[in-house]
């Protein structure tokens, strides 16, 4: 009977170990951005808005003839997102 109980032990750890290695085969853990092409980047500066402590600072920039703005708050960007668009401001690439 002692024999039984091992050889069950050992596949449900192997089938474990197997389960956990499929799993981590085919996932994005260790890449990040990865998953779909991201295009180009707009690194142009935003501009800011900063109000007094307490309250929640704006940064808007155009992108692509659209105007957004992120609120944020010291490097922290939170909130909502706005976006304008086809605002007449911005000048399409």
């Amino acid at each position: 009977m002692k024999p039984r109980r091992i050889l069950a032990g050992a596949a449900v750890v192997g089938v474990a170990v197997a389960f956990l290695v499929a799993c981590g085969a085919g996932t994005k853990g260790g890449e990040p951005f990865q998953d779909a092409d991201r295009g180009t980047s707009n690194t142009a500066p935003a501009d800011t808005i900063t109000f007094p402590d307490g309250f929640s600072n704006v940064a808007t920039k155009c992108d692509h003839g659209n105007r957004v703005y992120v609120l944020f708050k010291g490097d922290l960007a939170y909130g909502s997102v706005a976006v304008v668009p086809s605002d007449p401001t911005c000048k399409t690439p």
